[in-house]
């Protein structure tokens, strides 16, 4: 057993980061014979693409997916922290996998992911859902085979979480959700420690895969027919800076650009250190596709600093100026949260007014979830929670208003979409994502599945567009 530690995922050193190649022994290969499994994912892009090389593991081990849990002789959660919200849903959903289970003992079941590595919920798995046989954290997913052996061999809960700084973890092996549009890790960990942030405890520190692997990746992925790259990182603007090697994100910006991958994108980025030559190669490479996320949190410079993020509002609109002029048609996206401990209505009233000069396209909106063991979670809060669902409220308003704003100028026009399959809206309709991540619906045929074609935009609503392609 090994369990994690709150104080040791803090500790940052100047060691060298390990690069360790991935492999599976020949003796967990047969493992999962004749056996499914099933997979349910929560929170961000880094876990979504985490459990495409969880499937191909257990798949490497001979297990089949399958989508309904109720079949499976596997199930698994994989995690998020970030959000009380996500934690409580991740704690429903063992209640009922616990029914299952009483029904079906022979049932493997197992928990993974940011949620594990916090020791508060590691102390409750061990102390109240022994019955869970697998946990294991977002530093050993290349070890699920031994860890899964394991418990099956003793029969007993195998609970396995590292806090450390954290190694790479090359050559593992990935079923990708889609066949044109696919992640690519870029870096691993943060170290900018938000105060309100669970991620740098949960995922270790800083580091970056070499120019030569990410690179490589892309190349395979072009070869295999794919679209469309997106390089991952928790903070991808700061790649390279652990490497020593006079390296940076623009650097691989525009070496992945010349790869030729027909679209590029990157996410997420932390303001501080998105730098101007950033700004020169998306404006110059027109595969790097003009879609920014450009979390803010906070229009209060109080607030800010309050979260430890590093500028200013001033600084920010100055940042968000630049991308808007140097990168045509550019869309910028967002997060923020709203009832930051010691937020008063003027610091809220900072937060809208960046909203109404930035007229961002979309945004992710959230109350201030304090998470264990932060700093913001020993913050003096004192915004009952009516006060913050209001705030909530009147902050959703005006971004859904600029959000339509910014869609009814598509209106009549003809842009580039990537097909990526049927409409959830309409069997009859194809659905897929402009160069600026809209959303649409399209009356087109399905061998276009797969391709970029040109849609005329004829419909357009504050979320999704409709369109049919344009054949002139």
């Amino acid at each position: 057993m090994q369990m994690p530690s709150l104080l040791d995922a803090k500790k940052r050193t100047k060691d060298k980061v390990k690069t360790i190649n991935y492999d599976i022994d020949d003796k967990y290969k047969n493992l999962g014979k004749n056996k499914t499994y099933f997979i349910k994912t929560y929170g961000c892009q880094m876990n979504e693409h985490d459990t495409e090389n969880i499937k191909a593991i257990l798949e490497q081990m001979s297990f089949k997916e399958t989508d309904i849990m109720e079949n499976a002789d596997l199930i698994l959660l994989n995690t998020c922290a970030i959000r009380e919200n996500a934690h409580n849903k991740v704690f429903g959903m063992i209640g009922r996998i616990k029914h299952l289970k009483a029904s079906k003992p022979n049932i493997i079941t197992g928990m993974c992911g940011c949620m594990v590595q916090e020791e508060s919920v590691a102390n409750e798995i061990k102390d109240k859902y022994k019955w869970l046989d697998i946990v294991f954290g977002t530093h050993n997913i290349s070890n699920l085979p031994k860890v899964l052996s394991k418990s099956l061999k003793n029969q007993k809960q195998e609970l396995e979480v590292y806090s450390i700084e954290g190694d790479i973890i090359e050559n593992m092996p990935a079923k990708r959700d889609s066949k044109y549009k696919a992640w690519v890790n870029i870096m691993y960990g943060c170290d900018k420690f938000c105060t309100y942030c669970i991620v740098p405890y949960t995922r270790g520190k800083q580091r970056s895969r070499t120019k030569e692997n990410i690179i490589k990746e892309i190349k395979e992925l072009i070869a295999d027919g794919y679209m469309e790259v997106t390089l991952l990182g928790q903070n991808v603007n700061a790649y390279g800076k652990d490497l020593d090697a006079n390296y940076d994100m623009s650097d691989l910006l525009k070496e992945a650009a010349l790869t030729g991958i027909p679209r590029l994108r990157f996410i997420t980025s932390h303001p501080w250190d998105f730098t101007d030559k950033m700004i020169d190669v998306i404006a110059k490479y027109p595969n790097i596709m003009p879609y920014i996320h450009l979390p803010l949190q906070s229009g209060s410079n109080k607030i800010l600093k309050l979260m430890g993020r590093r500028y200013t509002k001033e600084t920010y609109i100055e940042l968000f100026n630049k991308i808007k002029e140097k990168i045509p048609n550019c869309a910028v996206t967002t997060d923020i949260i709203v009832g930051f401990p010691g937020e008063t209505e003027e610091d809220f009233n900072d937060t809208l007014d960046v909203v109404n000069t930035c007229k961002y396209d979309s945004a992710f909106t959230f109350i201030f979830s304090p998470r264990e063991g932060t700093p913001a979670s020993k913050m003096k809060d004192e915004i009952s929670l009516e006060e913050k669902e209001q705030r909530l409220y009147k902050l959703n308003d005006l971004i859904n208003k600029y959000a339509k704003e910014a869609n009814d100028k598509y209106l009549n026009k003809v842009v580039p979409v990537l097909i990526e399959g049927e409409s959830e809206k309409d069997k009859n309709l194809l659905m897929g994502y402009t160069d600026t991540m809209k959303l649409v619906n399209v009356k087109a045929p399905k061998d276009k599945i797969g391709q970029i074609i040109n849609v005329k935009i004829n419909s357009v609503k504050t979320w999704s567009m409709d369109g049919v392609e344009d054949k002139s």
